[in-house]
């Protein structure tokens, strides 16, 4: 009960923050697509926390591959990378369609250099998965699904 309101008010926090950034900061002039996706990053962070995640990591970079890692977390003892896909309303085809050959290979890619960072028994013992969050923002309120292992690990 009492993470509960924690989460909330962390929620409150942020979204004031970034209400205040939206209106003052250089995000102003990012185009609406842009946005709508930092959106769907902090809301799919929020929604993964309520299923337990532990996140450790929010678009995760490196200089040996080109891409990011939207979040990075555990789920129980599972490491998960973590794409999110942002749509402003459901449509026909679902938003986690847009995950195709590529982008699996660079989420593999960078899952890798992210286990890369850690030490050899860690990278030999941890178990990964590659999930995948689609949130959709409808004016009604936000909705929020998971895929668990939606990408193969290993290709």
């Amino acid at each position: 009960m009492m993470g509960n309101v924690w989460l909330n008010l962390e929620r409150s926090a942020l979204r004031g923050m970034e209400a205040f950034g939206k209106r003052f900061g250089p995000g102003r002039r990012q185009p609406e697509h842009l946005r709508a996706g930092r959106r769907g990053e902090m809301e799919a962070l929020f929604f993964l926390r309520q299923q337990g995640y532990v996140i450790v990591a929010r678009r995760w970079r490196c200089t040996e591959e080109r891409g990011d890692l939207d979040l990075v977390g555990w789920d129980g003892e599972t490491l998960c990378f973590v794409e999110v896909k942002t749509r402003s309303a459901r449509a026909l085809v679902p938003a986690e369609i847009s995950v195709d050959r590529d982008k699996q290979r660079m989420l593999r890619a960078m899952g890798r250099a992210y286990l890369r960072r850690m030490s050899r028994e860690e990278r030999e013992s941890v178990l990964t998965r590659i999930d995948v969050v689609s949130v959709y923002l409808p004016a009604s309120g936000v909705e929020c699904e998971l895929l668990r292992g939606a990408v193969k690990t290993t290709a």
